[in-house]
Parts: C-alpha cells; sequence; structure tokens
C-alpha cells in the first residue's frame, strides 16, 4: 500500500503539472479583446499582444480612423454600450481593459465605471473569465503614495474626478466573478521600456515615480498567461 501511495501521488504531480502545462498553452495564442485599443498604452498593449501571437480585437467608435491599429479585428461601436461590448467578445478568451480618460477637474468622471459595469456584466453572460485592467496609482489604497506632488497638488486638484471613478471601476471589477487582475502603473511615460518591472501591493515606502508605457503594456499581456496576481492589484514601477 505505501508504495501505490507513493506512486499515486507521483502519478498525480504529473497530471497537475499537465493540466497547468495545458492551461498555460491554452491561454496563449488567444483571441484578446482590448478596449481603449487607440489610447497610448492601449496600442502598445495590441502590439505586444499579437507579436506574442494572439489575436486581437479592438472596439472602435469608427473603423475609418484606426490606421493605428494594424493588425486588430475591429468592432464599432461605443464602450458604454452593452451590446457592442458583446459583440466584441463574440469568440474572445480574455480581455485587456486599458481605457483612458482627460483630467476633470470640474466635472464629474462616469465613463470608466459605466463601461467596466457593461463590460463585466457582457464577460459573464458571454462565458469570457480573464480580465486584466489597468486603473493607476492613487486608485483605491494606492492613494496617497504617489509623492508629494502628486498626492498633495495633481491627484486632487486635477485627478480627484478621474480617481474617484477609477473607485468606482475598481469596485465593480473587485465584486464580479470574474478572473481579474487590477493594474495600478505610476505615472506614465513614453519612455524607451527597461524590459522589466516592480510589482508590490504592500506599498509601505512607496513614494511615486513613472513607468514606460511599454513597460506596463508587457507586463499586462504577460498576465493574460499567468496567476501570479490573480484577484489582486499591484502597483507597477521600475
Amino acid at each position: 500500500m505505501p508504495r501505490l501511495r507513493l506512486r499515486d501521488t507521483f502519478q498525480m504531480r504529473l497530471f497537475r503539472a499537465f493540466t497547468a502545462e495545458h492551461q498555460e498553452r491554452s491561454r496563449s495564442n488567444a483571441k484578446v479583446f482590448v478596449l481603449g485599443a487607440t489610447g497610448r498604452t492601449g496600442q502598445l498593449i495590441g502590439r505586444y499582444a499579437l507579436a506574442k501571437g494572439n489575436t486581437i480585437v479592438a472596439l472602435v467608435r469608427s473603423k475609418a480612423r484606426a490606421s493605428d491599429l494594424p493588425g486588430a479585428e475591429l468592432v464599432e461601436g461605443d464602450a458604454r454600450d452593452e451590446g457592442a461590448l458583446s459583440r466584441a467578445l463574440a469568440g474572445c478568451d480574455a480581455v485587456v481593459c486599458s481605457l483612458g480618460t482627460g483630467m476633470s477637474p470640474f466635472r464629474e468622471v462616469t465613463l470608466l465605471s459605466t463601461a467596466t459595469r457593461a463590460l463585466v456584466t457582457a464577460m459573464e453572460r458571454g462565458g469570457v473569465r480573464r480580465l486584466v485592467c489597468i486603473t493607476g496609482m492613487g486608485a483605491g489604497d494606492s492613494r496617497g503614495h504617489g509623492g508629494l506632488l502628486y498626492d498633495r497638488l495633481i491627484l486632487p486638484l486635477l485627478l480627484r474626478n478621474v480617481y474617484n471613478d477609477k473607485d468606482r471601476q475598481e469596485a465593480l471589477i473587485r465584486a464580479s466573478s470574474l478572473d481579474w487582475v487590477i493594474v495600478r502603473p505610476v505615472m506614465l511615460n513614453d519612455a524607451v521600456a527597461r524590459g522589466s518591472v516592480k510589482a508590490v501591493t504592500d506599498l509601505v515606502g512607496v513614494k511615486g515615480g513613472s513607468i514606460a508605457r511599454a513597460d506596463v503594456a508587457r507586463f499586462v499581456v504577460d498576465q493574460l498567461t499567468t496567476d501570479t496576481w490573480l484577484r489582486r492589484a499591484p502597483l507597477i514601477s521600475l
């Protein structure tokens, strides 16, 4: 009996390893819906995902104005329209949400939460489980970790309404049944990628910084095929 148990245990380990490898491969060469694909970070996400052998679907307001998305399958529609999102999600394996909005110091922002509510509903109804969503430093418990200038001036004076909506966006994702990862980059720049990032959820001692959009794009796409940060919200920096 002890030998049988040992052999059975070994076989179970082999089975689990095979299953994990199969699941990893099944998420590679996937069909990925990128919401926000026309933005600067979204374009880089699309290019990196394509370079890894994935198929990309992008929701755009006008196909005629989406020439900056070569290789992507384009679906016309509004990001807040559940019907348009469902059309874009057809046959997809995963979703990246890189929606952004400009500074809005005087008007309430609702785009992010409205679009995310529609997206979560469409994903749950369509059986698409993996969601990787970019919010930012200052959302949720990362507020207060941007450094003196960011925390005292930029966020409260210029980005307060945007980040109030990012908080609502994150809450919608956390309350969903999806397999989600929320990515909170520090301030974005257009520098050349460094090739690696630091990802943390323990924010003790974190005080802002900046990171290349290209590094964020690479990290985001990598989360499509790993469970390292599943149902967590890492802050990423260099």
